[in-house]
């Protein structure tokens, strides 16, 4: 099971994923949701299907409320929780929350490698 997440901790690792010229996933996680554990549980079970070429960002909004709030802000992404948001070339291609969040789905947006 691929569990290679990048933790998100800084504001400025926010630049970073809007200048990446490929793709970069946020995961939005609350710690001390039943919900959002279930769907990150869920979600790292498909995991190896989303591209290698996919960064893939974790946030414990718990811990770090203000980036959070920094994502929906520089994004234009209502915030929810447990969310997830698919960044391409510094642009939102996806969002979605709850449980209709699906690493396959993800899957399927992104071309896959050459």
């Amino acid at each position: 099971m691929n569990t290679n997440w990048i933790p998100l901790t800084s504001l400025d690792q926010l630049s970073e994923i809007s200048a990446n010229p490929g793709f970069s996933l946020i995961f939005k996680h609350s710690t001390r949701c039943s919900v959002s554990m279930m769907a990150k549980r869920s979600f790292e079970m498909e995991m190896d299907a989303i591209p290698s070429q996919v960064s893939l960002y974790f946030l414990d909004l718990i811990r770090f409320r203000e980036i959070s709030n920094a994502i929906a802000e520089k994004f234009q992404v209502h915030h929810e929780s447990p969310q997830i948001i698919l960044v391409d070339a510094g642009k939102v291609i996806f969002h979605t929350s709850h449980g209709q969040i699906s690493a396959l789905e993800i899957a399927n947006l992104v071309p896959a490698e050459k």
